[in-house]
Order: structure tokens, then C-alpha cells, then sequence
């Protein structure tokens, strides 16, 4: 959510910014803000001299109630208690239009960095760079889930049966280097100075709400029946919603965390082939990073947290690649947003394993997240990037550590997590 001093002041450019999102049907909600910013500003100055009117008079009742003229000290009561009809009438418009305008700002999306190319969708990202050689072996690398179910290490089946569609059960050594992949990520990201911690997996409505679009929360979360409460797609939720309505000191920034836990999520793509596999589910586990701090810092924030993922792939032996969000791919809260993809041997493409985003001060604002300053309080940034999402990122590791004679290597990085394993 912006701040409406910047509609107030400058309309046109966040008209300007909604068409580079290719959003044109939001544009009337700038003038309907206006409009009715106009009206609350009037209620509120109606209100303010409502309320100077009833201190007024009720100030008068005193002095004439101690002079004993009592008829006349009525006379007055009467006006203040129609005064008291009036404000009562008015607060209700006041809260009636500071709603409407609510409702509108948080479909109203972020202003966007000057450096997010413009484009309708994810087709017109754009490739930043690339780190490490995509190789194609001269053997053929079978689709992961065939390669997991020779180490009978998947059971979609009965999945299947207990759960449905988009679940699975790792078995054995793929379990484990599932876990060892979570483990070492958790442990790199200590080594890189964040501290762990391990949030609640469920969140209430207005925490959802602060850190997302409507149109995300709908497509993503799952709704607890009968309680205000939704299961967690990513741990950013619970980790960015910890700091709600808080009052953060400077000397306690920047406030660096990683976190793990399971994800939740409605969508599961209908990709043929695919969905027999572990691309697209509907329940997995990730480690993430999120880093709330001083507006000024958001951006080396961004590119240390982006360098963070793509150290962390290569050390897996995975070739990746950056692509930088075009504006119509930015959800309507970030400010600028890569893709950190890694690279499919079996595919020949890259697909992707991360995402790393800054939000400026958008979740800050709608959680009320402010920095205690020497002048005053002031909303702070909030970032999020993606450390390891699995079975993803175990997709990857196996298709680029696949050998000829079937076997996976393990990275070094990861073998002391697999008892000392070199290959499975």
C-alpha cells in the first residue's frame, strides 16, 4: 500500500506506474481515492467543528448552571445534545469513507524501481546473467520422478489415497538428501550472519492480508474452516507478520532471519507429464530470508540476498541463471523482483528455484511495521528471497548430479548431512 500523501500530490504518476503494470482497469481507483479523500478530509474538518462548537457551549452551560440561570443552561444542553446527534451522524461518515478508501489503496499496486523492464508478463522477463556452464551429457537423463522411483525413494500412489492429488511421500537416501539440502541451507545462512528461527506454520486474516494482494491470497492460501486462520504458503507471512503494530529501534536494524517450514498451496499446474512429478504440489518445505531495515538499505539488501541464492545453487553443482521481473510479472506489493532459475539437463531450460523481492515500505505500512527515529517514526523495508524451496531445488540436484550408470552424486557440500555419502 502507498502512502496517499503521493496521490494526493502526484496523481498522474501512479496512474502512470498501474499502466506500466498493464493494470488500466485500477486507474479509476486514483480518482475515487481523491474523491473520497476529499469527503473525509470535510468530515473530518466538520467534525473538528462540531466538536469546538460542543466544548463551546457545554463551557457556557457550566457558567450559567453557577449564575443559577438554569432555564437558559437547558436551552443550551438541548443544542449541545443536537450537536452530539451530528457528530455521532459524522463519525460514522468518517469511518464509512476511511473504509472505502482502504479498500481501494490496497488494490492501488507499489511504485516500481526505475531499473523493472516493462513487459505484460513473465514471456518478457528479462535474463540478467548466468553463473556456471549449462551442460548437456552425451546420456540421456530420465525425468526425475523416474530417476526417484529407482531408489523407490517416491510414492505418489499412496499419496494419493491418504491426501489426493499434489502430495507425495520421500522415501529412504532421496528423503534424506531432501532434509540434507533444508539442513545445509539453514546452516549456510547462520554462517552468513541471519538467525534461525522456526515461525508458526498457520496466521490470522490480517496478517495475511498485510503481507499480500488479495488476488495472491485467494489463489494461494488455505482457509482453517471455522477459525481466522490460514495456512502458510511461505514462512515470509509468519516471519514478516511477527513485527506487527511494532515500534523498532534503529540499533536493533538490520533484522536479518531465515526461517524454515512446510508451505501450503491451493494452485498445481496442469503441465501433462509434469504433474506425476514434484514441480507443482500442493505441500512442501523451504528455508527462507526475510530482512526488514532502513529504506535506504533496501537495495544492497536485494542484491546481497540475491548473491546469497545463486553462491548457494552453484555450491550444489547447479548452473543458474537471473531474470528480473518485468513490471506485469511484479505482484502489486514489490518493488522490483528477480527469478534465480536453475538449469534442467533433461529439458535443456531453465526453470524456476527462487525469487527475491523488495516490497519498500508496502507490508510495513499495511502491518504498521515503523522505525523509531530521532524526528519521528517512519515505515520500514521489507525483503524476502527464497533459500531453498523442496522438492524444487531437489529436482534440480538430481538432473545435474545424474550419472551414466544411474547413480547421483552427492555435492560435497551436503555429504557430511548424508552420513559421509558420496553417491546414492
Amino acid at each position: 500500500m502507498i502512502d496517499i500523501k503521493l496521490i494526493r500530490e502526484n496523481p498522474e504518476l501512479v496512474k502512470e506506474n498501474i499502466r506500466k503494470k498493464f493494470q488500466d482497469h485500477k486507474l479509476i481507483l486514483v480518482d475515487e481515492v481523491l474523491d473520497l479523500d476529499r469527503k473525509s478530509r470535510e468530515a473530518k474538518l466538520n467534525g473538528d467543528n462540531l466538536r469546538s462548537e460542543r466544548k463551546s457551549l457545554s463551557e457556557q452551560v457550566g457558567i450559567l448552571m453557577k449564575s443559577g440561570k438554569k432555564e437558559e443552561a437547558n436551552a443550551i444542553r438541548e443544542n449541545v445534545q443536537k450537536i452530539n446527534a451530528a457528530l455521532e451522524e459524522n463519525e460514522a461518515l468518517e469511518e464509512k469513507y476511511s473504509e472505502e478508501i482502504k479498500q481501494r489503496m490496497m488494490k492501488i499496486p507499489n511504485i516500481i524501481d526505475p531499473s523493472v523492464p516493462i513487459g505484460k508478463d513473465d514471456s518478457e522477463n528479462v535474463e540478467v546473467q548466468r553463473f556456471g556452464e549449462p551442460i548437456v551429457p552425451n546420456y540421456e537423463i530420465p525425468y526425475h520422478a523416474d530417476i526417484i522411483e529407482k531408489f523407490n525413494g517416491l510414492d505418489k500412489e499412496s499419496a494419493g489415497r491418504t491426501s489426493g492429488v499434489g502430495f507425495y511421500y520421500l522415501i529412504g537416501d532421496i528423503a534424506r538428501l531432501h532434509e540434507s539440502m533444508l539442513a545445509y541451507a539453514r546452516d549456510y545462512m547462520i554462517d552468513n550472519g541471519f538467525t534461525y528461527c522456526i515461525p508458526p506454520f498457520m496466521i490470522r486474516s490480517d496478517v495475511v492480508t498485510g503481507v499480500m494482494s488479495f488476488e495472491e491470497m485467494d489463489a494461494m492460501m488455505y482457509k482453517i474452516e471455522g477459525e481466522d486462520l490460514f495456512l502458510i504458503g511461505t514462512s515470509e507471512h509468519s516471519m514478516i507478520g511477527r513485527y506487527k503494530d511494532q515500534i523498532i529501534k534503529k540499533d536493533q536494524l538490520p533484522i536479518n532471519i531465515t526461517s524454515y517450514s512446510p508451505c501450503f498451496r491451493k494452485e498445481i499446474g496442469s503441465h501433462g507429464l509434469e504433474e506425476r512429478g514434484l514441480y507443482r504440489v500442493h505441500q512442501f518445505e523451504k528455508q527462507e530470508m526475510i530482512v526488514i531495515c532502513e529504506p535506504q538499505d533496501s537495495m544492497a539488501w536485494y542484491e546481497k540476498m540475491k548473491n546469497l541464492s545463486i553462491n548457494l545453487f552453484r555450491n550444489f553443482n547447479i548452473p543458474v541463471r537471473q531474470l528480473d521481473c518485468c513490471s506485469g510479472d511484479l505482484a502489486d506489493l514489490k518493488v522490483k523482483s528477480c527469478d534465480i532459475e536453475a538449469w534442467s539437463p533433461r529439458q535443456q531450460k531453465y526453470f524456476e528455484v527462487c525469487s527475491c523481492s523488495t516490497l519498500g515500505d508496502a507490508q510495513a505500512r499495511r502491518l504498521g511495521i515503523r522505525i523509531k527515529g530521532e524526528k519521528g517514526n517512519y515505515f520500514a523495508h521489507t525483503l524476502n528471497n527464497t533459500v531453498v524451496a523442496s522438492p524444487r531445488a531437489l529436482i534440480a540436484l538430481i538432473e545435474n548430479n545424474y550419472n551414466e550408470d544411474g547413480s547421483i552424486t552427492i555435492p560435497e557440500v551436503l555429504r557430511p548431512y548424508m552420513g559421509g555419502k558420496k553417491t546414492i
